[in-house]
C-alpha cells in the first residue's frame, strides 16, 4: 500500500473535483481543495502558493466560466500558467488534467479551447497526464435545462460513450498517486461500456424522473461542428479504459 500523499485539487467542488476529493479522502490522502470560495483562485493566484505547500501532485478539474472558445481558452491558458509556475516553486511532482474525448477533431468552441488547454498544460515545466474522459452521465441533465423552452427541450443530436463522474474520478487519483499506473501514459480515455445517443438518453432521463418535458433532437446546419457530433467523432479510440455503469444502471441507481 503506497503512503498517503498530499494532493490538490483544483476545481475541488466541481463535479468531476468532488467526486475526486472523495476518493482521495477513502484512499487515505490528504486533500486540498482549491476553488473560490475555498479562498483559492487559479485564475488571479490568490492563495495557491499557501495551498501547494508539501503538495505532490495537483489533479485540474477546473471548468471555465463560458462555452465560448476565446473567453474559454483565456481562462484555461491563465489557470495553467498559474498552476504550473507555483507548482514549480512548490515542488509539485505531477499535473493530471481532466480533458474531452474527440477534441482534437473540432474547430472551435469549448472543445477548441480545451485542446488549448492541454497545449498550455505540457509548455510548462511540471510533468503532465492528461485524462480525456467521455460525456459524464450527470451532464444529460444540464443539457436537457439548457434546452428547454417551454415544454420542449432541444437536445444536440449526438453519439456518446457516457461515463459516470465517479469513475473519472477513480482514474484521475490513480494517475495522481501511482506514476506507474496505466502504463505510464501521458494521455489515457476513459469511457462507459456501451454507445448511446444523447437524445434517447435525454428521454429515458425524463421520463424516469416524471417530467413532462419533450425532448427534440436537434441539428445546427451553421455549426460547422455538428456533423461531427454525429458521426461519433466523441467516441472513444480503441485504447480507451472502459468503466461502468451503464447510462441506464446509473439512472436506475441515482433516480
Amino acid at each position: 500500500m503506497r503512503e498517503p500523499m498530499r494532493i490538490a485539487v483544483a476545481g475541488g467542488t466541481g463535479r468531476v473535483g468532488r467526486p475526486v476529493a472523495e476518493v482521495l479522502s477513502e484512499r487515505g490522502h490528504e486533500v486540498v481543495p482549491m476553488s473560490r470560495s475555498g479562498g483559492v483562485d487559479v485564475i488571479t493566484g490568490k492563495g495557491l502558493a499557501d495551498a501547494l505547500v508539501g503538495v505532490e501532485a495537483i489533479v485540474d478539474a477546473a471548468t471555465g466560466p463560458s462555452p465560448e472558445r476565446e473567453a474559454a481558452s483565456e481562462f484555461f491558458n491563465t489557470a495553467a500558467r498559474n498552476l504550473q509556475e507555483a507548482g514549480e516553486r512548490a515542488g509539485v511532482r505531477r499535473l493530471v488534467v481532466v480533458s474531452i474525448i474527440g477534441i482534437d477533431r473540432f474547430a472551435g468552441g469549448y472543445a477548441a479551447a480545451k485542446l488549448d488547454h492541454e497545449r498550455a498544460m505540457r509548455a510548462g515545466p511540471v510533468p503532465v497526464r492528461i485524462l480525456r474522459a467521455s460525456q459524464f452521465h450527470e451532464f444529460t441533465a444540464q443539457l436537457v435545462d439548457w434546452g428547454r423552452q417551454g415544454d420542449v427541450s432541444h437536445v444536440q443530436k449526438m453519439r456518446i460513450q457516457p461515463v459516470a463522474a465517479r469513475a473519472v474520478a477513480e482514474l484521475l487519483v490513480d494517475l495522481a498517486t501511482d506514476p506507474d499506473s496505466a502504463a505510464g501514459a501521458p494521455m489515457v480515455e476513459i469511457a462507459g461500456p456501451r454507445e448511446e445517443e444523447l437524445v434517447e438518453m435525454a428521454t429515458r432521463l425524463v421520463a424516469r424522473r416524471g417530467d413532462a418535458v419533450r425532448i427534440e433532437g436537434f441539428s445546427d446546419p451553421s455549426d460547422p461542428d455538428s456533423k461531427l457530433y454525429e458521426s461519433g467523432a466523441m467516441l472513444p479510440g480503441p485504447g480507451a479504459i472502459l468503466a461502468g455503469p451503464t447510462f441506464q444502471e446509473w439512472l436506475e441507481a441515482t433516480t
